[in-house]
């Protein structure tokens, strides 16, 4: 279920719902004795106009957060539940205009009013089947409740990220001896100092030197990229996240072979734009 997809209006639906369950504990009937009654002592009204309407509310809220729409009995979960709420109404609507009902026989007079359980249920009725007809047709309604998370931005250039696998200085006895330096873009020269021999202890293990000039280098992404498997595997084995420093253990033409924190090792093929540390 993804809660994302809930707008504001299924909100005020939550809230109506809460609002009637509540509503079911108050005094359905205001006598004129003591004997004060709530929904939950008639049956018949408890289930049609309040549990109606927080079941009617619960449908249209799943339905919502489905990912795939569901059926129920040849109708859809939201229709279902809008069906309900409207059920509910239509049931406190009448209750509250002919309060004496099921319970003439226990009070034996006409001098019984709507308690505040039927006000306040028909309140939270009205509220739930207004907000669950309005949500698709009124645009603020079915706005999103929950906002989407906001993106990692990309780090500026020249700047180091910051904590994360291999962050330079961030621990004692860093692999490679490696230093934050001026970043620049992968490809242009720099000074890069040499790798240092590290105690067979050490936790990230040495990668192997490949032929030529290469020396590795700490590196983070601009923005995330996929590191995919070195038996050329078109589906990726991670992903590299902005922030963080990876360990580029080789050079293969324009790609470079990455490792991440758990030790795998993958081809970055996008190498553009890459911060070296």
């Amino acid at each position: 279920m993804n809660i994302r997809s809930l707008t504001r209006g299924d909100g005020v639906v939550i809230g109506a719902a809460v609002l009637l369950f509540i509503a079911s504990f108050l005094s359905t009937y205001d006598p004129s004795g003591s004997n004060s009654l709530n929904a939950w002592d008639n049956l018949g009204l408890v289930m049609s106009m309040y549990i109606g309407g927080i079941v009617g509310a619960s449908l249209i809220v799943v339905a919502r957060a489905l990912p795939q729409p569901r059926k129920v009995i040849g109708l859809d979960l939201g229709q279902l539940g809008v069906a309900l709420t409207l059920f509910a109404l239509w049931t406190s609507f009448w209750t509250i205009i002919d309060p004496l009902g099921a319970f003439s026989d226990s009070f034996g007079s006409s001098n019984v009013g709507a308690g505040s359980g039927l006000i306040l249920g028909l309140i939270a009725a009205l509220v739930l089947a207004g907000a669950a007809i309005a949500t698709p047709l009124v645009p603020a309604l079915g706005a999103a409740l929950v906002g989407a998370p906001r993106p990692i931005a990309p780090q500026p250039y020249g700047a180091q990220p910051q904590g994360g696998y291999g962050y330079p200085g961030a621990q004692p006895g860093q692999p490679y001896g490696a230093q934050p330096q001026q970043a620049q873009p992968y490809g242009q020269p720099q000074s890069q100092p040499q790798p240092q021999p590290q105690p067979q202890k050490a936790d990230v293990p040495q990668a192997q030197q490949p032929a030529g000039d290469f020396s590795p280098f700490w590196f983070a992404v601009p923005v995330p990229r996929p590191l995919f498997a070195e038996d050329g595997s078109p589906t990726p084995i991670a992903e590299l996240a902005p922030g963080t420093w990876y360990l580029a253990v080789e050079q293969r033409g324009a790609t470079l072979v990455a490792q991440t924190q758990d030790g795998r090792r993958g081809v970055l093929q996008d190498s553009s734009g890459i911060q070296r540390g």
